[in-house]
């Protein structure tokens, strides 16, 4: 599944920044009503519906041309959202200042105060090596996440 989709990604990639859009995220999984391919894309001043309709013929199109998907597929393309993914350094390093949330794959104490965890809610601080630097609420300092200890991370929107 991981071949397919990488593979799908590097097809759509050069349409993409075409049309000046981003690809954020690309998930292909089976579902109660069949295979579904979902496209998250993203641009400068953000994405809009014109946007994702332009997008989906062009990548229906190439994706039939190419023969890439031997099954019955749903196309799905949208925006992120407001709490989009964060994957790529150049998200952390883009995003910095925003509020994001991260989890890791295993329980750490980054800012050695004797408590492990695995959720991490801050104001991102940037990236520095393999690190993301986060500056969580109590501290002044912002803490270290390795890249490769994150399992998941999100902006967050703040009410």
């Amino acid at each position: 599944m991981a071949q397919l989709t990488e593979q799908i990604e590097k097809l759509v990639q050069p349409i993409l920044e075409d049309l000046g859009c981003e690809l954020v995220d690309l998930e292909y999984q089976r579902e109660e009503r069949g295979w579904v391919l979902r496209i998250f894309l993203d641009k400068d001043g953000g994405i809009n519906l014109d946007d994702c309709a332009t997008a989906s013929r062009e990548i229906s199109s190439l994706i039939d041309v190419e023969n890439v998907i031997d099954t019955a597929y749903s196309l799905e393309v949208s925006s992120p959202g407001i709490e989009r993914p964060l994957k790529k350094v150049s998200d952390f390093e883009r995003f910095s200042g925003q509020l994001a949330k991260i989890k890791t794959l295993d329980a750490i104490d980054p800012d050695v105060s004797g408590k492990n965890r695995k959720t991490f809610v801050g104001t991102l601080s940037g990236f520095e090596g393999d690190d993301v630097l986060l500056k969580l609420k109590k501290n002044t300092d912002a803490i270290r996440i390795s890249l490769h200890q994150i399992d998941k991370a999100n902006l967050q929107f703040e009410f």
